[in-house]
């Protein structure tokens, strides 16, 4: 339980203005009514209006905006506290979904039948799959789509699938595909697993301080490849008949499809140069395996495999599945059964009720997401309704501050094997996820509950203030202290009750900065998962042509901790903070702005990078930062917003090119205003665009992909983006602008 001091104040000293009950320590501005610098109720940005800065002329239509926007997202609220918007990928999820039934015999269930009946409505009219609505074909989607429609039952002569065949064969067929959509072929009898890269569970018995250990790998990738070695150990398949195979797919023969995969373009470039050829290498180290493996020399593979699956039943506990994503909870049904687990097993039923939790029916159309984002999704809810003017003594902020307390991690996960902290503390993204908190969600919810904090005596009770790190305490008699409180109350029962409510949010609070502050990189920032999770050469093995073997700094990442670190009133002379701007200056673009890993893309990173630096302390005024504003005023389009597509991943050159969208829109204001361009024509004409594109109902029409998986390979649309990120910069806008 966390420890608070508290004082009794003797109402006949207290000065003018003075509460009744406080921690002995007030600072002078609560005395005084006037807020010291650095501990206003509200940030403070330096104002530079651009030569064409005016008032915002339309106050009326901009609060009654807000007012809709508001009440729209207050209906959305589920019962327990909680927001979930639907989280939307592509059509892989329905295909790698049929194709798991169709190993299960049960290609020709309703389930299956529905979801084929998804692929087709989101079929390109040229034939194809893409990865995001204006994306070119991407080949592995299109071969699963293909095969999961003809699996269940659709004639290969219909009209339909014969564009789908001639798009493939165009984008270079079966043998384009990558490795993950290898293993399903395998797991179909459409190829031998030798046409497989190699994932052999001998990877579980590499100790942690040997390089290529599985914690070296990202969270997600550890999560799908400890099941699919399994797959590589026992190599189940079926075999289909031959009119639901796929050879028309194939541009040459079948029988001499290739051992090796070429190396996919949608990886990214080593930022260290070398003179080895690392693709090369492991793709002989490969050959290498399979040559012993044919030779039966495999003496731990038994002791490997007990190791894996052991390692999977342990991360069953406080999870939606292992990883609570979906490639990872199908792996492990298909794991589960290769080690002879029947249908009807506790862990094999569990796995598949999980995936079944991902699915949305729609008549008779199942589609399916890759997990669900409820503790993200009402982080920043919470964040969009405080800012709104929504009390934090309303009903429904009460209860998502009791939903995000359950949801807090309390106990250790894979994080303890690189993090300076031990001790557990942080949220994840999914219901649950215990063994995965991120720092992502972390960081947004420290936030959502630290602006649901009473933060200044005039208006509110209570006033707390946090004392993160020995370093930064300056009472050395108080550095077991998490929190100084202050405050007034009609009585000590009063009083106490109160407190009784504030203590679970700052145990939380104080648990999930130190556990944020344990993850940070050697290099300055932050990954998701994991700390110092940066072995480059992972990124060149056969199987990681999913782009995201590893888990490294990035700076959006980064400059959200920052910005959660200025609500914390973490000083910017603090090493953490100093560490962490140099990592984000250090990524700034050529052209003054940022990438976006997390969310599409450069619009994405240099909202983000602009509020993170300027919350803790960088002048707006900085030369950087006036060039990144720049940046983002270069990008505004003619209707007043702003957009990108997820093109701009492969090809730079499109950076903060796209359809306008009411999000990407939010997060250049956003952006803007944070540097102090409140009454810039920028910033108004944005303002105008989203009250000017507002539904009747105070909802935005959004429909790009926004937000990002793994770049150049799988992209998300998050259907509360359009909720709750235009409501943030209109309501700031508004607090920004009196």
């Amino acid at each position: 339980m966390p420890r608070l001091n508290l004082w009794e104040w003797n109402p006949n000293h207290q000065s003018q203005g003075a509460p009744e009950m406080n921690s002995g320590r007030l600072r002078a501005s609560h005395l005084t009514g006037k807020p010291e610098a650095g501990h206003e109720t509200n940030p403070t940005f330096k104002i530079f209006p651009s030569t064409e800065a005016a008032p915002f002329d339309h106050p009326e239509q901009l609060l009654k905006g807000i007012a809709r926007s508001r009440d729209y997202l207050l209906s959305q609220q589920h019962d327990d506290g909680y927001w979930v918007g639907e989280l939307e990928g592509d059509s892989i999820l329905e295909s790698e979904y049929i194709l798991l039934l169709a190993f299960l015999g049960k290609q020709d269930s309703e389930e299956a039948v529905q979801a084929a009946n998804h692929l087709m409505d989101i079929q390109m009219p040229d034939g194809g799959w893409n990865m995001y609505p204006e994306g070119p074909i991407e080949i592995s989607a299109s071969v699963k789509a293909y095969f999961a429609l003809k699996l269940t039952g659709h004639s290969p002569e219909s009209d339909y699938m014969q564009r789908a065949r001639l798009a493939i064969l165009a984008a270079g067929g079966v043998e384009a595909v990558n490795s993950f959509t290898r293993y399903y072929l395998a797991l179909l009898g459409v190829i031998p697993y030798t046409k497989c890269p190699a994932v052999p569970p001998e990877l579980m018995l590499i100790p942690r301080w040997m390089p290529f250990n599985i914690f070296e790998m990202s969270a997600w990738s550890r999560t799908i490849l400890v099941p699919l070695s399994i797959l590589w150990a026992y190599r189940p398949s079926i075999t289909l008949p031959p009119e639901q195979g796929i050879t028309e797919l194939f541009i040459g023969d079948p029988a001499a499809y290739p051992n090796t995969i070429p190396k996919s373009e949608a990886l990214d470039s080593l930022k260290k140069k070398t003179w080895l050829n690392w693709h090369r290498f492991f793709q002989i180290v490969d050959q290498g395996i399979k040559g012993l493996e044919t030779l039966g020399l495999k003496p731990l593979r038994k002791r490997a495999v007990t190791k894996a699956h052991e390692w999977m039943k342990s991360r069953f506990a406080h999870s939606d599945g292992l990883g609570a994503i979906f490639p990872s909870i199908v792996w492990t049904v298909i794991a589960l059964k290769s080690l002879g687990e029947e249908d009807n097993s506790p862990d094999t039923q569990r796995a598949m009720r999980e995936l079944k939790k991902l699915q949305i029916k729609d008549g008779d159309r199942i589609r399916l997401q890759p997990c669900k984002s409820p503790v993200w999704d009402t982080a920043l809810s919470t964040i969009a309704l405080r800012e709104a003017g929504v009390s934090n003594r309303h009903p429904a902020i009460r209860k998502c501050v009791k939903w995000l307390l359950s949801q807090e991690a309390r106990q250790p996960g894979d994080w303890v094997n690189s993090s300076r902290s031990q001790a557990p503390g942080g949220w994840y993204f999914e219901f649950n996820n215990e063994f995965y908190p991120d720092i992502d969600d972390t960081a947004m919810v420290i936030m959502a509950l630290r602006r649901c904090m009473p933060k200044s005596l005039k208006n509110d009770q209570w006033l707390t203030d946090f004392l993160v790190t020995p370093e930064w305490n300056p009472y050395e008699e108080d550095l077991n202290t998490e929190a100084i409180i202050a405050g007034r109350s009609e009585s000590r029962e009063q009083a106490y009750a109160d407190l009784d409510l504030l203590q679970p949010m700052i145990g939380a609070i104080q648990r999930g900065m130190h556990w944020m502050l344990g993850m940070q990189n050697k290099d300055g920032g932050w990954g998701a998962f994991d700390r110092d999770n940066n072995r480059e050469l992972f990124t060149q093995v056969p199987f990681a042509d999913h782009n995201a073997m590893v888990d490294p700094s990035t700076a959006d990442l980064t400059a959200r901790v920052l910005e959660a670190f200025a609500d914390m009133q973490l000083p910017i002379s603090h090493p953490a903070c100093q560490r962490a701007i140099e990592y984000v200056w250090s990524e700034q673009e050529d052209d003054h702005c940022w990438y976006g890993r997390w969310g599409v893309n450069y619009l994405y990173g240099t909202w983000q990078a602009i509020l993170g630096l300027t919350q803790i302390g960088v002048p707006a005024d900085d030369p950087r930062i006036v060039r990144a504003v720049g940046w983002l005023n270069s990008k505004q389009q003619p209707s007043g917003g702003w957009g990108e597509s997820a093109d701009s991943y492969a090809d730079p050159t499109l950076r903060g090119q796209g359809a306008e969208t009411p999000s990407q829109t939010a997060w250049a204001l956003m952006g803007l205003m944070a540097a102090g361009e409140i009454d810039s024509a920028a910033v108004r004409r944005g303002i105008h665009y989203l009250l000017e594109t507002q539904n009747a109902d105070g909802n935005w029409d959004e429909a790009p992909f926004t937000g990002t998986g793994f770049p150049k390979v799988f992209y998300l649309k998050y259907h509360l983006y359009r909720t709750y990120f235009p409501l943030m910069a209109l309501a700031r806008f508004e607090r920004l602008r009196r």
